[in-house]
């Protein structure tokens, strides 16, 4: 696994979003649980379309009045190889630009495995586990997380995200960091 960066997200349980089992979304993915603000024209995120540390997001935040209240922080790892789900195949991946320098954090705790798309090669798009209600039918944490890094790459390879969006698709390592 590939650290890939920090993002701050607001984790609630949408209205509507009927997945059983699931309390809340702790996904890459934007769809369902927002990022802390729409930061691309910010120009301060890495080749991953993160952040690097923690402070950047803070220090954007304080520069432009965005509030980080009610948002929780995460760490976000991703496995060396993305899966095509067309081809069947797991193919390497390089990040947007090569601007990365992610410290990782001292201490934090793994949530689960989230199964991203990344359709335009770039930042992060769907998590089908809840943009697409595939936790539905694939057994997922409370968290709408998969239980473990065999659970992600069987799912992908069994077929289970095929006509979910369009791939390829990088599975994700979830990290929560309790901030003090």
């Amino acid at each position: 696994m590939r650290p890939i960066g920090y993002m701050y997200k607001r984790v609630d349980m949408p209205e509507g979003l009927d997945l059983p089992g699931v309390s809340d979304v702790y996904s890459l993915g934007d769809c369902v649980n927002d990022n802390f603000t729409d930061y691309i024209d910010f120009w301060k995120h890495n080749g991953y379309f993160l952040f690097d540390t923690p402070t950047i997001m803070r220090a954007l935040a304080d520069e432009h009045a965005i509030s980080l209240k009610g948002m929780r922080l995460f760490y976000y790892e991703a496995h060396d190889l993305q899966f095509d789900g067309e081809t069947g195949e797991w193919m390497p991946f390089s990040p947007f630009h090569n601007e990365v320098n992610v410290l990782p954090p001292v201490r934090a705790t793994l949530e689960g495995f989230d199964i991203t798309s990344f359709w335009a090669g770039a930042g992060p798009e769907c998590s089908p586990l809840s943009c697409n209600y595939l936790a539905r039918s694939i057994h997922t944490n409370a968290h709408c997380l998969l239980p473990t890094f065999e659970a992600a790459v069987h799912v992908l390879e069994s077929g289970e995200f095929k006509d979910a969006e369009p791939g390829p698709y990088r599975i994700i390592a979830v990290y929560s960091i309790a901030e003090h």
